[in-house]
């Protein structure tokens, strides 16, 4: 029986007898290998559209299912407990990526590309994948299965939402060459396409609108596709009226990211990556 066919059959078993953890345990454990080194991913792109991969994501989660609760702790002064079968990434030298010292932390079962840059301190949980060249600065967080294209500078204190459950839901999509400012989120299985700008403290959510004032459109997630930032927007953070009669009476309105701009030479100046940091 193939892998993925495999594990959704014993995700689908409501009680595991000892002898399907045995089994559960081999196929995750392959599972998190392939994860591991990129060969399988939670999502991916397929005749131009982003596409969960289920059985990925179930996979996960009976991880999650069998595993049970072990010292994983460096030593006696610093205790940490887990699942057993939840370990940190395994890294060497040769893997070319720059975890520097202060307390970060990748989960085994996440695909890290060279030159990969984690600045401490920062996480990325299991079924995620950062591909080349990419920043993660300090405080930073990559949930469960978010997928990150080449060179994108996630800054410090960004958050990447996870999206493990529901099974069918899209992680959350960072495409190639974005930046990310200090402190915004990217939540509910939002898609940002690649060179978009997301400003400092700027938060999207899979339900919230986002405003276009140079094309006069207000793009949302609908019920066939999520909500997709387009390809070289410039997102701030912004705020509408509320139209409310008790809005209207009390001057309130409501926080919304606004799309400012489409990235030109003068972004790219601003956003660039110093290459000596490499």
């Amino acid at each position: 029986m193939s892998l993925d066919k495999n594990i959704e059959k014993l995700f689908d078993s409501k009680e595991l007898s000892e002898k399907d953890k045995k089994r559960a345990l081999v196929a995750f454990k392959e599972m998190v290998k392939l994860l591991n080194n990129g060969k399988i991913r939670s999502a991916e792109k397929r005749n131009g559209k982003w596409q969960v991969n289920r059985w990925v994501k179930k996979g996960i989660l009976l991880g999650f299912r069998i595993g049970k609760l072990k010292v994983m702790s460096i030593d006696d002064r610093f205790r940490f407990f887990d699942k057993h079968v939840l370990p940190l990434k395994p890294l060497k030298l040769n893997d070319n990526v720059r975890m520097v010292p202060g307390g970060s932390s990748i989960r085994s079962g996440c695909y890290i590309g060279k030159g990969v840059i984690c600045m401490p301190p920062m996480y990325i949980n299991i079924g995620a994948f950062v591909d080349e060249n990419t920043l993660i600065d300090s405080n930073a967080l990559v949930g469960s299965c978010a997928q990150l294209g080449k060179k994108i500078h996630l800054s410090a204190a960004a958050q990447i939402g996870g999206v493990l459950e529901p099974i069918n839901s899209l992680p959350v999509i960072i495409e190639d060459e974005v930046m990310i400012g200090g402190n915004a989120g990217i939540y509910e299985g939002t898609i940002v396409q690649r060179r978009a700008v997301i400003a400092a403290g700027c938060i999207i959510t899979g339900s919230t609108p986002v405003y276009d004032t140079v094309n006069g459109k207000i793009y949302r997630k609908t019920a066939e596709e999520p909500l997709i930032i387009p390809e070289g927007a410039v997102v701030v953070a912004g705020s509408r009226s509320l139209k409310s009669q008790y809005g209207i009476e009390n001057n309130l309105s409501i926080y919304t990211p606004i799309i400012i701009k489409y990235r030109d030479e003068k972004t790219d100046v601003s956003t660039a990556l110093e290459e000596s940091l490499r």
